[in-house]
């Protein structure tokens, strides 16, 4: 049940923070200044230092409000350290079978990165319930709709390449969510965080008015 309401709330929110901290601390002040803007999914790549103290601080604090996740999950190793953090979604660039395993153990939903049809049909034969498109920027929006020919059930995510110009294509071609990270975390470079919680709150507006949720 917790994993089905994981991914309600995902698919409801519609967007996805990557959180690449170079701190920290920094990934903190990020994801608070998002939660801030009304942006609830919280996904804090492992390149970030800390990363799992990262997600176990957000969690504590935000988890009546907010969904954190983990990303740049590369391994079963680094994933259930995230999910004993209390990441409550896992993401990875690439499709790998042991921490699809991992995951399902924990009822934690995975969300791997997959290119071709091949990819996308491995990862579904191990219970992924979200396929993350990426990069995204590498195909373009009509990549979804031309996979749902044949696959009309997945669910797509497309990470890298999204931004408030083009995520109406996205989500038109059948995206169910989409992933934002440096379009979203840039004003972090001058500590500009209240651009974040502007961008964020942009971002979750498009999305409800694309699919009027």
């Amino acid at each position: 049940m917790q994993k089905l309401n994981v991914l309600r709330k995902v698919t409801s929110n519609g967007v996805v923070a990557v959180i690449r901290g170079n701190t920290a601390q920094e990934a903190i002040l990020m994801s608070e200044a998002c939660i801030k803007g009304g942006l609830y999914n919280i996904e804090v790549a492992f390149t970030t230092p800390k990363a799992d103290q990262v997600i176990a601080e957000l969690t504590e604090k935000y988890k009546e409000t907010a969904v954190i996740g983990a990303g740049t999950v590369l391994e079963p190793i680094t994933a259930r350290i995230a999910i004993l953090a209390g990441a409550e979604f896992v993401v990875s660039p690439t499709f790998d079978e042991e921490t699809a395993k991992i995951c399902n153990l924990y009822g934690v939903s995975y969300m791997p990165g997959c290119l071709t049809i091949n990819e996308m049909k491995e990862a579904l034969k191990y219970g992924v319930d979200i396929l993350k498109l990426f990069p995204g920027s590498a195909f373009g929006p009509d990549f979804i709709k031309a996979v749902k020919g044949p696959l009309p059930h997945v669910n797509i995510m497309p990470t890298g390449g999204v931004d408030l110009n083009n995520m109406e294509q996205w989500i038109s071609n059948g995206a169910i969510a989409v992933g934002i990270g440096g379009n979203l975390t840039a004003p972090a470079k001058e500590g500009r965080y209240d651009l974040i919680t502007e961008l964020a709150r942009q971002y979750v507006e498009k999305f409800k008015q694309l699919t009027n949720k």
